[in-house]
């Protein structure tokens, strides 16, 4: 086999280390979600009760986000052999996870455009039934929070391969790789249980004080909140998708300082995300006594994150 064949066919799986075990949790909770929405739209319809309704259509569009996560998750796995991703479906949790986010800032749009309308015009609350409402929806987000809270922390090694002056190695990966996919299905419940946390303080002061506004007030604070969560992880994720480089990990720097010894100079690196907790790097270093792609590789190997390398070398 020739090395231009055998370079073409080694794999580029660049899967978070907890894929699997995510793509589970996230298929739970929304089972979970599903089940109370269905029971809040139900309940609501045969009682009477707007609030019930509209909470349950509330959960639907959490529900629709979290689905978004989960479809990801199962496409990613499916395909993370298939040649036609050049560098695998790694970066797929981030679109997803880019996808989720705008569903959040359109839900925060929608809590505080509704809030301002309450302001103006307030209504009758009955307060009994929508802080009953409240605390069952608090409970199974809290249980959904639980379940996907992002314990991570890894190490993984994995192969390499060089021809001539091109490497593509794969090596060790993974360290505190946050995963964009499971964060955005996590910020969806975490907003949902935010909601529903100031709903009932709003209720309760609605109720024992007659403060009907403090509830369209609460809303806006949420509102606020969950728009400023959702603006950081549209910038995070954003940059994964246009190949920013990786922000506060150092790992460009780490890479300069393990290759630039003697006369041997880095003339141009890029250095990009291609899944939790992997990195890829095409670097071009100028040497006066160039060494093989093997030597520079064995230099960068036990660099954590990188995944994925390509080396040009050109004599000076």
């Amino acid at each position: 086999m020739t090395p231009s064949i055998s370079c073409l066919l080694h794999e580029h799986v660049f899967l978070g280390a907890d894929h699997h075990r995510n793509e589970r949790k996230v298929w739970l909770v929304i089972a979970l979600t599903a089940s109370m929405m269905v029971a809040e739209i139900i309940a609501g319809t045969l009682y009477g009760s707007m609030a019930l309704v509209a909470d349950g259509w509330h959960m639907s569009t959490h529900a629709g986000a979290m689905l978004i996560a989960a479809l990801a998750y199962s496409y990613a796995r499916r395909h993370a052999r298939d040649p036609r991703f050049t560098f695998g479906t790694g970066k797929l949790g981030d679109l997803a996870g880019f996808a989720s986010a705008i569903v959040l800032v359109l839900i925060a749009l929608l809590i505080g455009w509704e809030s301002f309308v309450r302001l103006a015009n307030p209504v009758a609350i009955s307060f009994e039934q929508a802080i009953a409402v409240a605390v069952a929806g608090l409970a199974v987000n809290l249980l959904s929070a639980w379940l996907l809270r992002d314990d991570h922390g890894h190490h993984h090694h994995g192969h390499g391969h060089a021809h001539a002056h091109d490497e593509h190695g794969h090596g060790h990966h993974g360290h505190h790789a946050r995963d964009n996919n499971l964060r955005a299905a996590y910020l969806h419940v975490l907003a949902d249980a935010l909601t529903s946390v100031l709903a009932i303080a709003a209720l309760l002061l609605g109720r024992s004080y007659g403060w009907l506004w403090a509830d369209p007030v609460m809303g806006i604070v949420g509102a606020l909140v969950i728009a400023r969560w959702s603006w950081g992880l549209i910038r995070e994720t954003g940059g994964v998708l246009i190949d920013a480089a990786p922000q506060g990990e150092g790992l460009a720097e780490d890479i300069r300082a393990e290759l630039e010894h003697g006369g041997e100079r880095v003339t141009d690196l890029h250095v990009w995300q291609v899944g939790p907790g992997h990195h890829a790097a095409i670097i071009s270093l100028a040497s006066p006594e160039p060494k093989t792609p093997a030597d520079y590789k064995a230099r960068l190997a036990h660099l954590a994150g990188l995944s994925h390398v390509t080396i040009e070398i050109q004599r000076v």
